[in-house]
């Protein structure tokens, strides 16, 4: 009981009046019939008031603190600069590298990636895709780590999707916008996603790029990735309002391409999305800027022994019976 102070007492809401100098709560009475801030002053008869409801909560909880009343909560943050002060390294951010691009033109949205998936300095995939699925008239280009971008954006789909359910409407891009932003937020910025969301819907064209951190921006043309600068310096120099659909699929691709050219964590192939009122067409491996220059005809043969064999195992497969409908029928 003398734990409770006199912060306490007031963020518990008790109306109660100080007795003497102390500020415990074993110092505190509730307020008389007497008592000036007794709300029926005109009472004749002094009665004895029973131990207030919140009183007795602070006394059952005896040495517990009362939790913080909203807002933010720093506790983790002092935790951290604590452990990194006594030489605890954090773990710092996966370097990745991508381009992804896109712009509002005069029907619609295009959106532009490259194919290139690395892991450190290894190419892991050379035509993978980085144009996620959001809703039939939304789509979404991820830069990052690939496993944070294909999560975080199957997930908003999915939400979206339930959404088309209930409304039976077709979903907005803002609702889109909301959905991820708020998500990237929560996780200030250690879910590894950079996203140029796109779409058509009743209200227009849209067009707007999704940070790790959370923040936004609304754009007519936007780009992402480690490639983004020299994809910006093409839609810098050759952007202008009004432009048709292919004009806007050829400075895309020429955007990526310059990305492809300029970055080595983007390479491979361009992969274009147009999107306009009603229709959706995902122009798959749309460019091959970078052929393979030599393929040999005979193919690639190793001559045995050039390859150390550490150990060899050999398992025995059973063969399992095949039981027709036929033969079970007999059976019973």
């Amino acid at each position: 009981m003398t734990a409770w102070t006199v912060e306490h007492v007031v963020r518990a809401g008790l109306p109660l009046r100080p007795q003497g100098a102390a500020h415990r709560v074993s110092s505190f009475l509730l307020p008389q019939s007497n008592s000036p801030d007794y709300p029926n002053r005109r009472a004749k008869k002094k009665t004895k008031l029973a131990p207030h409801p919140r009183l007795r909560l602070i006394r059952m909880a005896g040495l517990m603190e009362l939790p913080a009343e909203g807002g933010f909560s720093f506790d983790l943050c002092r935790r951290n600069a604590m452990l990194e002060k006594n030489g605890l390294k954090m773990p710092g951010f996966r370097k990745t590298g991508t381009t992804i691009v896109g712009l509002v033109f005069q029907d619609g949205v295009v959106l532009g990636a490259d194919t290139r998936a690395t892991e450190g300095p290894i190419v892991a995939d050379k035509n993978c895709e980085k144009i996620h699925f959001m809703a039939p008239n939304i789509y979404c280009c991820g830069a990052g780590t690939a496993a944070d971008t294909e999560a975080v954006t199957d997930m908003v789909s999915s939400q979206l999707q339930l959404h088309r359910y209930a409304t039976s409407r077709e979903s907005r891009v803002v609702t889109a916008l909301t959905l991820l932003k708020t998500h990237l937020f929560n996780y200030q910025g250690h879910v590894s996603a950079a996203l140029v969301l796109g779409g058509v819907d009743v209200t227009g064209p849209h067009l707007h790029t999704v940070y790790p951190h959370g923040s936004t921006d609304t754009l007519p043309f936007a780009t992402m990735g480690s490639g983004s600068l020299a994809a910006m310096s093409v839609f810098e120099s050759n952007y202008k309002e009004g432009l048709t659909r292919q004009e806007g699929i050829q400075l895309v691709a020429d955007a990526i391409c310059a990305g492809i050219f300029n970055d080595l964590g983007s390479g491979s192939n361009v992969d274009v999305c147009v999107i306009t009122k009603g229709k959706t067409e995902y122009l798959r491996n749309h460019q091959e800027p970078n052929p393979r220059t030599y393929a040999s005809s005979k193919g690639f043969s190793f001559t045995k022994g050039h390859t150390e064999v550490l150990s060899t195992k050999i398992t025995q497969l059973k063969l399992k019976p095949e039981v027709t409908e036929g033969d079970a029928m007999e059976e019973e």
